[in-house]
């Protein structure tokens, strides 16, 4: 398990946040298609809070994207470094998510978040900031649409729907498991939607959610139980 400080020269304010997003979100490449499903690595990242004590747990688990078997994984643990802002969440998970990427032992490939990409109030949310920085391939898989309003999809797997902002499409409400609610997919940094859906189909095999997620999701709430449990 890394320990990840807080970063110098983070924001101090909600407005020196918002600079940052509008700063970086120039940066966000969505001319690329992405890696081809079933090909590589595909990591899930993910963070689990204690705000009573001041902890943050993130966790990067890598998957062979043919197999699904993991391949790696890392944690990272740290002290909240933003307040929580909707919309600015990111400012909260980013330093740690960065730490465990960076603590494993493989190349991640194409890296799955547990939120929002372009799907986004300024169309630039986790999924982006975290592909921004790293320079990786990004998408959001989220469980809720945040404010963003759909058509119900068809009831069949692979029914997907357009997630509007107005008349603009920033991601899809996405079927992975037959007549079950849908994910929320959104482009995070180099590729495409229609590539993020197909990613997102391939690795729910099985459950509603994508196996990165809940392999990212059970480490990191397991990471900050044990933090916790040592005092950290």
């Amino acid at each position: 398990m890394t320990t990840s400080g807080i970063p110098a020269g983070r924001p101090a304010t909600e407005e020196q946040a918002r600079a940052v997003q509008d700063a970086l979100r120039r940066r966000v490449v969505l001319d690329e298609p992405g890696p081809l499903p079933g090909t590589g690595h595909v990591t899930g990242v993910d963070v689990a809070y204690d705000d009573e004590r001041d902890v943050v747990a993130a966790a990067a688990v890598v998957l062979d994207a043919a197999t699904l078997d993991v391949v790696a994984e890392a944690t990272a643990v740290g002290r909240i470094s933003f307040p929580y802002v909707p919309g600015l969440l990111a400012f909260r998970e980013i330093p740690t998510v960065l730490a465990a990427l960076e603590a494993l032992p493989c190349p991640p490939g194409l890296v799955v978040c547990d939120g929002y990409g372009l799907a986004h109030p300024r169309r630039f949310g986790l999924a982006s900031h975290l592909g921004v920085l790293t320079g990786l391939p990004t998408i959001g898989v989220a469980k809720n649409p945040f404010t963003f309003t759909y058509d119900d999809p068809a009831a069949p797997r692979g029914s997907a729907a357009p997630l509007l902002a107005g008349t603009e499409e920033v991601g899809r409400a996405l079927r992975t498991r037959d007549g079950v609610k849908p994910v929320f997919v959104s482009v995070g940094h180099r590729t495409s939607l229609d590539n993020a859906c197909a990613h997102t189909l391939a690795l729910t095999p099985a459950h509603r959610l994508p196996e990165t997620t809940r392999a990212a999701d059970a480490l990191c709430r397991r990471a900050l139980r044990e933090a916790v449990q040592r005092g950290v």
